[in-house]
């Protein structure tokens, strides 16, 4: 098992993300999943053990997620926020960063209890072509693949290992006004 398969899952908890449990090399979680949700050590190592892959559920961590996808054919996320950065005069956050298995990265961000903030799928964000949301939500959440899991041979990998930020005012003024 290589390294970033048990560190990068323990770097999570470590930052404060809840995790749970995926089936090996899938992104898709079972049912139930928002009650697996747990910070306990020795749980998430057993099932690094077990080659389970593993979720961060948003709500659970107090978090939203960006997911910037670079999909063949699609809109380039991680161009579009970019972007998105330089038009509002704002520097590239850094924050605790994971490069997904096509070059795409999810960008973790700490929000306040009782936040709601919508997940959205398909590149359709109020952000961005190719940026996803996943967000606390209003009933379950939305949730993010975790570092370290493994779906088609590629690893969800740490590429900025830092503390999680809080989201910036920016971001949240567009999340919660949506054009």
């Amino acid at each position: 098992m290589d390294t970033a398969a048990t560190a990068d899952p323990l770097t999570a908890l470590a930052c404060g993300l809840a995790l749970f449990d995926l089936p090996p090399n899938s992104k898709r979680p079972t049912p139930g999943w928002q009650q697996r949700c747990t910070t306990d050590p020795e749980l998430v190592s057993h099932w690094i053990h077990t080659s389970r892959n593993l979720g961060v559920g948003c709500r659970a961590s107090g978090v939203v997620g960006l997911d910037l996808d670079r999909h063949d054919g699609d809109p380039d996320g991680v161009a579009a926020f970019t972007a998105l950065c330089d038009r509002h005069g704002q520097p590239w956050p850094g924050t605790l960063t994971v490069r997904t298995p096509r070059n795409g990265l999810h960008l973790y961000f700490r929000v306040p209890t009782g936040r709601i903030i919508v997940s959205t799928s398909g590149g359709r964000s109020a952000l961005g072509p190719g940026i996803d949301i996943r967000g606390p939500g209003r009933r379950s959440g939305g949730y993010l693949v975790g570092p370290g899991s493994l779906v088609d041979g590629q690893r969800y990998v740490i590429v900025h290992d830092t503390a999680i930020q809080h989201l910036p005012g920016w971001l949240a003024a567009l999340l919660d006004n949506p054009r």
